[in-house]
């Protein structure tokens, strides 16, 4: 019997617990200012291109994501195929909780970027959506350098 009372209690205080917790929400478009995030490589990376790699020079816009936080949009700075640098164009930030994962993560996404010299870099743990967003625009931007 007291087992019972004791499951009952605490399979009740879990869902009240469960139903207290709000939804991610969006704040209105536009009440937040956008800033760019660059990071340019410092150190040349290994030499020579795999086979398929962009060969062009110049910056290429990757296409927005949308993403369940937000659109992600990059452009990538390439030198004779190589990714130089990576301009985070778009990112989600419609609250301080966005503002503070994209300001982790998508630092750590161009670091990733830059070192592997293609798309093909893992997501940030925490930042799911994010990073997957970053990535297939990154993906997108050097299929038209490629092009």
């Amino acid at each position: 019997m007291r087992r019972a009372i004791v499951a009952a209690t605490g399979t009740s205080a879990l869902i009240v617990t469960l139903l207290a917790l709000k939804p991610h929400q969006n704040a209105p478009v536009g009440a937040l200012a956008r800033t760019p995030s660059r990071a340019v490589a410092t150190a040349p990376g290994p030499s020579g291109a795999t086979a398929g790699a962009p060969t062009g020079t110049g910056t290429f816009t990757g296409d927005p994501v949308d993403t369940e936080y937000g659109p992600v949009q990059v452009a990538v700075t390439l030198d004779k195929g190589r990714i130089t640098a990576v301009d985070v164009l778009r990112a989600p930030d419609g609250n301080s909780r966005d503002q503070r994962i994209a300001a982790y993560a998508l630092p750590r996404l161009t670091q990733e970027a830059i070192g592997a010299q293609s798309a093909a870099i893992d997501a940030v743990s925490g930042a799911s959506y994010t990073s997957q967003g970053y990535i297939q625009s990154l993906q997108s931007a050097l299929d038209q350098a490629h092009a």
